[in-house]
């Protein structure tokens, strides 16, 4: 075993970096440009999936962007056939509401928004929050098609009902997901064509909302991450589920390739930051497609590898499927399993499920020990109380989908899916840090 790594990540600069992170990416297509900038800074270059790759694609520092989703790679100068890859899994969706066709509402005055709820949102937690509008355009000019990311200000709310109108509220609230969750965002006189609003206010771009031909558009909490506790020991913010593995697996690629690491490596590493987890990953862009699969295939041709050398290729790999996991609920320990609890500042998760609902195994669990103790960082176990059933994640999606040996590790969290969820700052600089020991070992 080698020295530890060097040098550390500072914790408090970490979380600086991350809050700025997810103020930079309120949606899934947001979040793929921010790392796209961040890699560009990086000395990574951007290739299109529409034209062809030569042979130096196989090394070297590239990313692609397909939607929401993002895969980058830093391979050695000399990529072999049969060289596998270390892959960091994650996604870039979080739950949230998307708006529907012809979403401009008036109700008694009140202008509102028409939603469908996205993923698998915990419906209260959205309520009486300012929320920004953000995602993308698609706009016709002549015959030609192009996109723009959008982003409004504080913009709606979906207000409560108040406990005098509903006086067993405070006995169990419960959320009709039509009639119930429709953001409000002006009144009287307000003009109320929310399309319009975006295209004048959600970029600096003049946009004619008439070119308007398609939209994606989901709202964020408008709220930006605060550290909190007596020790700024917390950090508040929404969409750690899943910003915080696309964060960690990007700040270890910059750390990996600003050591030069990539020089002496005889494997190719990777970061994939899907999208559409959350919906369950069956898009073009989510895990479940051919995304990865399909950069794999091209860097394959890149190093004019033969059919059997890129199934050694996949054989040699490892994917580390990074997506965030659950501490132990202080109100509710009845939740968790009576011995495997996972405390605020324990370090990451490997997470285990007898059902292959996460894909780690032994061999996988070992590969991952190495890594923690090679980055000089503590890890805990998870695994669900057995009344509890566990989610899932894009870790056996992959190891389905491609063969390659998958491991599931992730941040644990206190209100998962919330607008607003909860992380201990230590443990997202030992997630980073576990990421670069495992690309490092």
């Amino acid at each position: 075993m080698t020295d530890q790594i060097a040098p550390t990540v500072d914790p408090h600069e970490n979380i600086a970096d991350l809050t700025q992170f997810v103020i930079d990416s309120p949606t899934s297509y947001h979040a793929a440009a921010s790392v796209a900038q961040r890699l560009q800074a990086a000395g990574f270059s951007e290739l299109r999936e529409t034209e062809s790759w030569d042979a130096s694609v196989a090394c070297g520092k590239h990313f692609v962007i397909r939607d929401g989703a993002i895969i980058a790679w830093a391979g050695p100068s000399t990529a072999t056939a049969g060289a596998g890859y270390k892959v960091l899994g994650a996604h870039t969706d979080s739950p949230s509401f998307k708006v529907k066709p012809k979403p401009s509402i008036t109700t008694f005055g009140w202008n509102q928004v028409g939603v469908e709820v996205y993923g698998g949102a915990l419906l209260n937690s959205w309520l009486d929050r300012e929320l920004c509008l953000a995602g993308r355009l698609t706009l016709r000019r002549g015959s030609e098609l192009r996109e723009v990311l959008v982003k409004t200000g504080p913009l709606a709310r979906i207000p409560q009902l108040a406990i005098h109108l509903d006086r067993s509220a405070n006995e169990g609230l419960t959320l009709d997901k039509q009639n119930n969750i429709y953001p409000v965002w002006g009144a009287g006189t307000t003009a109320n064509d929310v399309l319009g609003y975006v295209a004048e206010t959600g970029t600096e771009e003049k946009i004619n909302a008439a070119d308007i031909v398609g939209y994606d558009l989901l709202f964020a909490d408008s709220q930006p991450p605060r550290v909190f506790g007596a020790g700024e020991d917390f950090l508040a913010s929404g969409r750690l589920d899943n910003l915080s593995s696309v964060h960690a697996g990007l700040c270890a690629l910059e750390r990996y390739v600003a050591s030069g690491a990539e020089a002496a490596a005889s494997e190719t590493v990777m970061l994939a930051a899907f999208d559409h987890e959350e919906i369950g990953s069956g898009t073009r862009s989510g895990a479940a497609g051919p995304f990865l699969e399909d950069v794999l295939v091209r860097l394959s041709a890149a190093r004019g590898e033969s059919t059997e050398a890129y199934r050694r290729s996949i054989a040699a790999s490892v994917c580390l499927s990074s997506d965030a996991g659950h501490l132990v609920h202080p109100n509710y320990v009845g939740h968790h399993d009576v011995v495997n609890r996972p405390v605020a500042g324990g370090g990451p998760l490997l997470k285990i499920n007898a059902n292959q609902r996460y894909s780690t195994d032994s061999v996988g669990a070992g590969i991952f020990a190495l890594a923690c103790d090679k980055a000089g960082v503590p890890y805990q176990e998870f695994v669900s109380n057995n009344n509890v059933p566990c989610g899932s994640t894009i870790g056996p999606i992959t190891a389905t989908r491609l063969g390659m040996r998958t491991i599931d590790v992730g941040v644990g969290l206190l209100s998962m899916h919330s607008a607003r969820e909860m992380v201990a700052v230590d443990d997202m600089a030992y997630l980073t840090r576990a990421i670069e020991g495992f690309y490092l070992s």
